[in-house]
């Protein structure tokens, strides 16, 4: 029996055979090409052979994924199909007389090596497409056939160096009860599906992929972190009663799917979810979310090499207002920082989180701007619309942007279209200029919605991609919940409300403090909100209210927080 310590990614417990995931020997050789014209076709046709197979990949995966995640493949073919590495390949064929496999392996190293030396998020990320497109048209080159997730017949274990998303898309989660791997971290893409697809996954084991056999039997503990190779019978019954017990866990949460979401004292609060596209539909029906607290437009303009009209735009906006059972909070385009649209190409910025994104943008593009709010408005009549403005630093900003709202409300109703009567419109705090002065914004806005991923990142100054600071990623710091409170409060006393849309929202410590600040929405993913409820449900709103004062006023350290919350509630 061996234990192997790693990052729980993904909740809950597997136990099963091993099913290794190795990659085939894709060793290649240099060799000079007689017929450079003719490897220069053989090229293309194996490349438009690989197009196929990704399409196929994204038909399977769709039914797992959501339109926003199964959107990787769409880049991975536009990756493929990239006139500047396509090119570049078939230049050294022709100029060298170089072997296809050879010459795609030295035109993929210079674009991997080049795009993971960049600083922007955006870009590095761009380096792991490369990898994957690059692996698996040199695969093919070399007739060598890839690992194929899909053809699980039987209940078993992955265990791999890394999953690629083609990888993880492919795993019927039915058959495959979980996943270790030597590398990653919990915001790895392998991670964020495991999560959404609700499978247990450990990440960052070193040297899993070495210690395991096909065949082995595996208990793996998505919460801990552990991985037992070959356990004892004790070791087994052990954990088989901990999954019963979590399986349990599961089925009790599902019973809250209706329940409301309410203290033990009475205090009610809103549990919502944040979408990025009609197809995430299902799952906020399916968790019992109370509306959509955050839907990201951006997708939208991501998914297309063209921007979006406006009819395109309406129709996605009246699915999700008709099939939404609740408010649904818009947030305007939010494009720049590590998000790209490839039909808006933006200028390089030296700090482009801190240069021309969201709202900055929409201000300076106003044409882009109107389609938007012009589309929001006419869908408006279909549900409960709120629309938010992300990224404001100024009562400037907020108003301007208010000011194209309602110049665009006028036109439409002069041209005769109906909008609805009352649009609550809204702005996200992000920004700390923007938290600490929530009293005068209150004044004029008709909610906030605190952003919380971005706010800790701006209050300390700190990237929250940089793997090498990420210690300063603190929800609970003092300081937060500082500006949280002061957000809350400024809202409450002009009778506004304040929601929550970043990851805070749906973590367990933050339940007592949000509660206890008066926090009236939360919104988080949708698989995080029956476990969310169930923790409300089980707090007393005055007691919460009394530690998150506490935590506010005497607390220097976000240890010092971590530890008086679980002190009082056990969690």
């Amino acid at each position: 029996m061996t234990t192997i310590k790693g990052i729980g990614a993904s909740s809950g417990i597997a136990l099963a055979k091993a099913y290794k995931l190795e990659m085939p020997d894709l060793t290649v050789t240099r060799d000079t090409v007689a017929d450079p014209a003719a490897e220069v076709e053989s090229f293309r046709e194996h490349k438009a052979a690989v197009e196929q197979e990704i399409l196929k990949i994204k038909e399977k995966a769709s039914k797992n994924l959501s339109e926003e995640e199964a959107a990787v493949f769409d880049a991975h073919i536009q990756m493929l199909n990239d006139p500047e590495l396509g090119g570049q390949v078939e230049a050294k064929i022709q100029d060298e007389k170089l072997n296809a496999a050879a010459a795609l392996e030295d035109v993929a190293t210079m674009f991997i090596t080049m795009f993971s030396s960049m600083e922007d998020a955006y870009f590095k990320e761009r380096a792991a497409d490369v990898k994957d497109v690059s692996t698996r048209l040199k695969a093919h080159l070399l007739g060598k056939k890839l690992p194929d997730p899909s053809s699980i017949d039987e209940e078993v274990v992955i265990i791999a160096n890394d999953l690629t998303p083609s990888d993880t898309s492919q795993l019927d989660k039915n058959l495959v009860k979980g996943f270790a791997t030597n590398i990653g971290g919990r915001t790895s893409h392998s991670a964020i599906l495991a999560r959404s697809m609700e499978i247990p996954a450990v990440v960052a084991t070193n040297t899993i992929l070495d210690e395991t056999k096909d065949g082995d039997f595996i208990v793996l503990d998505g919460d801990t972190g552990d991985v037992i190779i070959n356990p004892d019978e004790a070791t087994i019954a052990e954990f088989e009663k901990k999954k019963k017990e979590y399986d349990e866990y599961k089925a009790e949460l599902k019973t809250l799917v209706d329940a409301e979401s309410v203290s033990t004292d009475g205090k009610k609060t809103l549990l919502v979810a944040n979408i990025g596209s009609p197809n995430d539909l299902e799952a906020v029906k399916a968790n019992g979310a109370e509306g959509v607290g955050l839907f990201r437009t951006e997708f939208l303009y991501m998914e297309n090499d063209d921007l979006p009209t406006e009819e395109q735009q309406f129709e996605v906006y009246k699915e999700v207002l008709e099939n939404v059972n609740g408010p649904v909070v818009v947030r305007t385009l939010d494009i720049g920082g590590d998000k790209k649209l490839p039909a808006l190409p933006l200028p390089e910025e030296m700090n482009p989180f801190l240069g021309v994104r969201a709202i900055r943008l929409c201000l300076q593009r106003k044409d882009i701007f109107r389609v938007q709010l012009r589309a929001l408005l006419r869908a408006s009549v279909y549900g409960e619309l709120h629309i938010m403005f992300p990224m404001i630093a100024t009562l400037g900003e907020f108003r301007e942007a208010k000011g194209v709202l309602m110049e665009e409300k006028e036109k439409l109703i002069a041209e005769g279209v109906k909008v609805a009567d009352k649009i609550e419109v809204g702005i996200m705090i992000e920004i700390p200029a923007a938290a600490v002065l929530a009293d005068q914004f209150a004044k004029e806005v008709d909610f906030f919605s605190i952003g919380t991923n971005d706010l800790i990142q701006y209050t300390f100054a700190a990237d929250r991609m940089s793997s090498t600071i990420n210690y300063l990623y603190q929800p609970f710091n003092p300081a937060i919940i500082r500006l949280v409170k002061n957000v809350i409060e400024a809202s409450h006393k002009e009778g506004k409300w304040t929601g929550m849309c970043g990851e805070m929202a749906g973590e367990a410590k933050a339940a007592p403090l949000l509660l206890g600040l008066g926090l009236d929405e939360f919104s988080m993913s949708a698989t995080s909100i029956l476990a969310q409820r169930k923790r409300i449900r089980g707090l007393s709103y005055e007691e919460c209210k009394t530690l998150a004062n506490k935590c506010a006023d005497e607390c220097a350290t976000m240890e010092e927080v971590v530890d008086l919350v679980s002190e009082s509630t056990g969690l």
